[in-house]
């Protein structure tokens, strides 16, 4: 296409600008041993937990090889990262044992419910209270619900008694986390553990 002085005219562009989305700097996820640690300086302790100072990862390196060591990066965000000459095997068996061992300990809190009837006789009433107990010192919560059929609907005051003698006979042992609430037929309160801090409160 010309123009009236003869020019070519050429066709309009606009100016576009891309970004380009990186994310976040990737992270090393894994361990730096040995020749994967590629900084120009380290600090470097030794197997027996001496600092050696500050050194290149290569005379650091010929240092844990001359002990039959390995070289591990431990702290990589430290100014300069600090690396520790040991046995990488043994670190890693270590390292998955006490992970085991936190994952053992990790105890779920179960809430367990424990069902009474309006008319529970003293055999049952006494049997489910021991399981309560039970329940109670695996360190579960316990929801003691009383469970009310036809008539007995219209007097709601009976489940409460029952639950408030469950609480004394408890005693020490448990905790009324929540006052007896009603819910359709049904009238419940969560029991705990007592800890021994608020045991002891008690008895002072």
């Amino acid at each position: 296409m010309r123009c009236g002085t003869g020019r070519a005219l050429l066709p309009e562009t606009k100016e576009v600008s891309i970004a380009f989305y990186r994310g976040a700097p990737r992270r090393e996820s894994r361990t730096r041993v040995n020749e994967r640690i590629r900084t120009r300086e380290i600090r470097v302790i030794d197997d027996q937990g001496e600092q050696l100072g500050i050194m290149p990862p290569q005379q650091a390196l010929a240092v844990a090889k001359e002990k039959g060591l390995d070289l591990v990066e431990i702290s990589p965000t430290a100014s300069p990262p600090v690396c520790r000459i040991m046995d990488f095997g043994r670190y890693q068996y270590q390292e998955q044992k006490r992970t085991r061992e936190a994952r053992r300990r990790q105890k779920t809190i179960d809430v367990k419910e424990i069902k009474f009837r309006p008319k529970v006789d003293e055999h049952d009433y006494q049997f489910k209270k021991k399981h309560i107990e039970r329940f109670l010192a695996d360190g579960d919560k316990v929801k003691a619900t009383i469970f009310m059929r036809g008539r007995e609907q219209a007097h709601p005051e009976i489940g409460r008694r029952i639950l408030e003698r469950l609480v004394k006979d408890l005693g020490d042992q448990a905790t009324q986390e929540t006052m007896p609430r009603r819910q359709g037929n049904t009238i419940h309160t969560i029991l705990s553990q007592r800890t021994s801090g608020k045991r002891a409160d008690k008895k002072s």
